[in-house]
This record gives C-alpha cells, sequence and structure tokens, in this order.
C-alpha cells in the first residue's frame, strides 16, 4: 500500500580560501542598483500578467480530478482504508455495524486485481493504479474486500462510464463482479471467488475513481447464486445473501471508504491560506 520513500538530506559543506576583497567602485555600484531595478520590473511584470490571464499556480488550488489521481500513494494508508469504519445504521433494518479491517494489499495494476471482463469495461477511463483492503464484521461471519481503481480519465470519460454502468445495468452483471482479497492467516483465508456472495461496482464522477467491494461468507461456504448487493438491500428479499446482511456489508464499506476518500481529496484541493 502507500509507501513513501524518504531521503535524508545530506548537505556538504566545503572551504576554501577567502580573496581579498577589493575596494568597491561606484561603476559597479549603479550597475548593480540597475540590475535590481530591472529585476523587480520583470517580477512585476510576470505577476501582473499572470493575474490579468488568470495563470498562476501558486495561487491556485489542485483541481479535485489532479489530486484524487494521486491520492493512492499520497493519503496514509489509515486514511484510504480506515483501521475501523463505522456503519450507524447500515445493516438490515437500520442496525448498525463495525468493520475492523483485516488485510491491506499492495498498490497493483488493473490487470493483476480485476477480472479480465471487468478490467476491459474499465478500459475506456484506463488504470492509473489500484488499491483494496479486506474487513471483516464485528462477529467475523461476514468478510468484505473494498477497492478504489483510479483512473486517467476526465470529468466527460468518468460521466460516460456511469451512464454506461446506469442504462446497460452492468452492476447487476455477476461476470463483473470485483475479486477477493483473501491472504493466508486472516479471517478472509478462505474467501475465494467461488465465496463471493454480493457486491457492488460504483463510478464516481465528481473524481477519476470507480469504488467496488464483494463480500461473502466468513466460514468459506459456497454460493451457488451470488446477488447484487442492491438486490440483496431490497425490501422483502429472502435469500439467504440478503437474510445474512450482505448486500448491506458490501455497500455500507463501499460507502464508507468512499466517503473517507472524498475527505481526503477535499483537504488535498483546499486554497492554502
Amino acid at each position: 500500500m502507500p509507501v513513501r520513500y524518504g531521503f535524508p538530506e545530506t548537505p556538504v559543506e566545503t572551504t576554501t580560501r577567502l580573496r581579498p576583497v577589493r575596494p568597491r567602485q561606484r561603476w559597479r555600484t549603479v550597475a548593480a542598483a540597475a540590475c535590481v531595478v530591472l529585476g523587480l520590473g520583470l517580477i512585476g511584470g510576470a505577476a501582473t500578467g499572470a493575474w490579468l490571464t488568470g495563470d498562476s499556480s501558486a495561487g491556485t488550488a489542485k483541481s479535485p480530478y489532479t489530486a484524487a489521481r494521486a491520492a493512492w500513494h499520497s493519503v496514509p494508508v489509515d486514511t484510504l482504508f480506515p483501521r475501523t469504519l463505522k456503519g450507524r445504521g447500515a445493516g438490515p433494518g437500520g442496525t448498525h455495524r463495525t468493520w475492523n479491517r483485516v488485510a491491506v494489499a499492495a498498490d497493483s495494476t488493473c490487470k493483476d486485481g480485476l477480472d479480465p471482463l471487468l478490467l476491459t469495461t474499465l478500459r475506456s477511463v484506463g488504470c492509473e493504479r489500484m488499491v483494496r483492503a479486506t474487513y471483516t464484521d464485528a462477529t467475523r461471519s461476514a468478510v468484505t474486500t473494498v477497492g478504489l481503481v483510479f483512473t486517467e480519465a476526465d470529468a466527460s470519460g468518468m460521466q460516460a462510464l456511469r451512464t454506461r454502468f446506469t442504462e446497460q445495468k452492468l452492476g447487476a452483471r455477476k461476470d463483473l463482479m470485483p475479486r477477493t482479497y483473501a491472504p493466508e492467516g486472516t479471517p478472509a483465508a478462505s474467501f475465494g471467488n467461488g465465496q463471493r456472495a454480493s457486491w457492488t461496482v460504483n463510478p464516481l464522477t465528481e473524481i477519476p475513481v470507480v469504488v467496488l467491494a464483494v463480500s461473502g461468507f466468513a466460514d468459506g461456504r459456497a454460493v451457488a447464486e451470488p446477488q447484487p448487493a442492491a438486490d440483496a438491500m431490497a425490501s422483502g428479499a429472502g435469500t439467504d445473501i440478503a437474510q445474512a446482511g450482505l448486500g448491506h456489508e458490501a455497500k455500507g464499506v463501499a460507502d464508507r471508504v468512499e466517503r473517507g476518500l472524498r475527505t481526503a481529496v477535499a483537504e488535498l484541493t483546499e486554497q492554502p491560506g
């Protein structure tokens, strides 16, 4: 996960023999003063030009798209994926939920983190990087992998992807489910492709990110008929997946990670001062 490399500064000092200072000549003083006046004039002209054209990088905050695209390595892992997520009213019937992080995957390419068909579906927006983490609920009966796909698209590209998902109902297609992240030695160790029960894929439009999540039973039981989170959360849904609240698990974890990302991006785009 986001790794930052710091290189300590190593100042190098050198000492040389000082030369005698010659008496200052008047013509040199006049030339120096002229240079100062000329320099101030150039700086003032540049500042005025930048003010008139609106091209001032020093006084302009980053756009959400610029800040978000770099968030996978500029935002701390505990901010992207908090150790604990609070889901007030996020469970079935408005019950409260708490999710604890059990594993964080190293950042990867989308080819390494997505099934081929979902990768093809997202190809139109490109993939800058992908980060994922896995959570378990307080009872450790459910596990959920949540992911953030940072894309290379602009606002129009993300809007087009969102429209496509909506009109073609791509979010409900079982062949577009996200992959799980199930490292050994964790409560999610048996959470493989066959254990995927409910999922959500949500292309955002305010920032170039696709938020996705997939949930399943922590005991490793296979699921024959996975169900989209929206269907599993629908009123009257009676499947085992719905009754276990796995749709709420996927949607609840995804929503809270998304909110945290939006908050982090908003802080990165604030105007200094």
